[in-house]
């Protein structure tokens, strides 16, 4: 059921409103008209009553005009206006039509079609409207034709004058009513239209007015068409006030050329997408990141570009969490660099007097002058100072496990062999325990390719442990061998003791770093609780896995598998540890050291040897001295006053005779973290040596480096490697 005051009519009321100039122009052109047919005083009484009906209907419909609220009251007194209106003109062509005059019935019959006109005109969009407009006045008039007074005209004239005109008026009458017809019915399929678009524009309206994202839509030209009113909470700008800016008011000047390049370039290329993170100035002031996705919208008929979207994101946030990771990672680094510092300083400053400690005492236990007594006392010295220097290793070892810098250096090796070595170095705790030290292989050990000091360092401290917390029976280092994969066999390790065992609560403890079984085990035998970790570490890089099984009391087995390549046999080379140096020709030497009980210990162990030993205490020296004498060798402390001995190494290398060039330095310093290396290397140094010596390391390193096979094979300076630094002067 229609209602009676709809939409339709409101927009009706507006229309009417709005033409009451043209409709008032129309009144007065009539009432002149009429004058030809009806008295002046009717016409003038009729042309100022329809004046005043239409300015009551200005009135009447002004707030529909300005689509103001309207009450039904409001609405009725507009129907009455209506009413009254087509009244009036429905008067006039009745006065036409009852002079009874042929040009009468004319302008009658003209008056009343154009009211039938004018509804099917504007009053066919609402149906009450075309009522009132339209089918009541046609209705009264062809009451008033048919059933009107004959007065002395003849039944036959009236019939012949009024059934002509009452035909055209039925006609008028249906073409109009199947023009509303028309009209209501396309009215009904624009409102469907309509009310989809409405609601399509109200589901549009709620996700642009309320997602936190910033929505627009820009002309190729530049100039926005439309920005969602998130702008507001994102900078503080209305969309009106938004739209009104230009570029360089909102963009941060560094981020403005590139983001007006990307919108200037955005059309040219199929892709037609693009994002970029830029700053935008918020109202108050203060900058604000933003991350805005462009998208070209294309013309769907011929693919021509038509505008761009762009949906903009406040990221300001995740930029401030990004900025604090890398503060926080820089600090990290920052951190790690710190403690990396720290622990090269206090292994070289524990290295310095280890050197001379352990070497000195090393010197003392092989001395015949000493008295029991005191040979006892300088094994004793040994025996700590190789202790301390246990504990120097681990935590140097597990610091570059940690920061991923220690690395393995796969090279053949038998495992017996290697087996029965770390046994060797054992016997000697094992005897004075009156323990014994087993090695346990099965029939047949291939040999392997893998980092055989870094397994034997695994070996040794297990084989240590379980001596340590064993008092009676023995220890037994058990190696066997499976088939692996193709060229590959997995050998097993178990190191197997007879001491205290490990409770069952702490066995799965015992890898970790700074853990021992308990408190009074720490006290009673020491350590650092670092050797199993390190072990554990060592395996994994290793590729293989480590464990334990014990019980209290009864005894512990330590264990490791891993998977290696088998190596042939030709694959084995000497073993530089079981060869032993060959020092049988006289050998000239340059002992770069500032310090003195250093220099004293290499002249020690070096004595027995035909060697000729000249001392420089810094760089400044050592580069005098070999552009003065002819050496075969150069031993170079790092850390000297005056000038270290990375710059000499490299200002000696930068010397245009060749045979400084290829004269061989090895760094004897007590900077062993694997960095440190390197730079040795880098500087030109050919090997490196670390504090505390190894007698037997230091004696094969100047035998294999004075070797005439090696210095036959060095090779060559290349042309660009005699440029260098400038010519050294002593510092004051």
């Amino acid at each position: 059921m229609l209602r009676l005051f709809d939409h339709r009519f409101d927009a009706f009321a507006g229309e009417t409103h709005e033409n009451l100039p043209p409709r008032a122009a129309v009144a007065l052109g009539a009432g002149a008209a009429a004058l030809m047919l009806l008295p002046w005083p009717v016409c003038a009484l009729w042309t100022g009553a329809t004046i005043s009906v239409e300015l009551w209907g200005w009135f009447a419909g002004r707030r529909q005009y300005l689509a103001l609220p309207v009450t039904v009251v409001e609405r009725g007194a507009f129907l009455l206006n209506l009413v009254a209106l087509i009244a009036s003109w429905s008067l006039l062509g009745t006065m036409f039509w009852l002079t009874g005059r042929m040009d009468g019935v004319v302008c009658a019959t003209i008056v009343w079609i154009s009211i039938i006109g004018f509804a099917q005109t504007f009053g066919s969009r609402s149906p009450l409207a075309f009522t009132v407009c339209g089918v009541l006045p046609s209705i009264g008039v062809l009451s008033l034709m048919l059933a009107g007074p004959v007065g002395g005209h003849t039944l036959h004239n009236v019939i012949m004058q009024r059934l002509p005109v009452a035909g055209v008026m039925t006609l008028a009458l249906g073409f109009a009513v199947a023009g509303a017809r028309q009209t209501f019915a396309a009215g009904r399929r624009l409102e469907e239209v309509q009310g989809k678009l409405r609601d399509s524009d109200a589901d549009y309206r709620l996700l642009a007015d309320n997602i936190s994202d910033v929505i627009g839509r820009l002309s190729l030209d530049g100039a926005w068409r439309y920005i969602s009113p998130s702008i507001e909470a994102t900078l503080g700008y209305t969309s009106e006030a938004f739209r009104a800016l230009d570029p360089s008011e909102f963009i941060h000047p560094d981020d403005l050329q590139t983001a007006l390049e990307l919108v200037g370039t955005l059309t040219e290329g199929s892709a037609g997408r693009a994002s970029l993170e830029y700053r935008q100035r918020a109202k108050d002031g203060r900058y604000v990141w933003i991350d805005t996705s462009f998208t070209v919208a294309r013309d769907a008929a011929t693919g021509e570009p038509v505008e761009i979207i762009c949906l903009s994101r406040d990221i300001d946030a995740r930029k401030a969490l990004e900025h604090a990771l890398v503060e926080a990672r820089e600090k990290a680094e920052a951190t790690a660099a710190a403690k990396a510092d720290f622990l090269a300083n206090m292994s070289h400053e524990l290295r310095t007097p280890l050197n001379a400690i352990i070497g000195f005492s090393g010197v003392l236990k092989g001395s015949a002058g000493l008295t029991q007594r005191d040979s006892r006392h300088a094994g004793l010295i040994a025996d700590a100072s190789g202790a301390l220097l246990v504990v120097v290793n681990d935590v140097l070892d597990f610091s570059k496990l940690e920061s991923g810098a220690f690395q393995l250096d796969p090279q053949p090796f038998d495992p017996l062999a290697l087996a029965r070595s770390v046994a060797a170095l054992a016997e000697d705790q094992a005897a004075a325990k009156g323990l014994a030290l087993e090695v346990v292989a099965s029939e047949t050990i291939d040999s392997v390719n893998g980092d055989g000091p870094r397994l034997r360092q695994v070996l040794l401290n297990l084989i240590s442990n379980a001596l340590k917390f064993t008092t009676e029976g023995g220890v037994k280092l058990h190696l066997a061998q499976a088939p692996g994969a193709e060229g590959m066999t997995a050998m097993r390790i178990a190191v197997v003791d007879t001491g205290i065992g490990i409770p069952a609560d702490k066995l799965g403890s015992v890898f970790e770093r700074f853990n021992q079984a308990d408190a009074s085990t720490s006290r009673r035998y020491g350590g650092t609780g670092l050797g199993l970790a390190i072990c554990k570490r060592i395996v994994g890089l290793m590729g293989g896995t480590i464990g334990v099984e014990s019980r209290e009391g009864r005894g512990s087995i330590f264990w490791l598998e891993v998977e290696l390549p088998i190596a042939g046999a030709e694959a084995l080379g000497v073993d530089p540890a079981a060869a032993g140096p060959e020092l049988d020709r006289p050998i000239r030497l340059l002992l770069v050291e500032d310090v003195d009980v250093n220099r004293e210990l290499v002249r020690v162990i070096l004595e027995q040897f035909d060697i000729e030993i000249d001392t420089a205490t810094n760089g400044v020296e050592a580069i005098e001295a070999v552009r003065r004498s002819a050496y075969d060798l150069v031993l170079m402390d790092v850390q000297m006053p005056v000038m270290d001995g990375l710059t000499a190494a490299a200002h000696i290398r930068a010397l245009p005779e060749p045979a400084l060039q290829r004269l061989p330095i090895i760094a004897m310093t007590a900077d062993v973290m694997p960095d440190q290396v390197q730079r040795c290397l880098d500087a030109g140094m050919n090997a490196h040596l670390g504090k505390p010596l190894n007698p037997s390391a230091l004696l094969q390193a100047i035998a294999d480096w004075t070797a005439p096979a090696a210095a036959a094979e060095a090779p060559d300076p290349e042309p660009e490697e005699a440029a260098g630094p400038e010519p050294v002067t002593e510092a004051a």
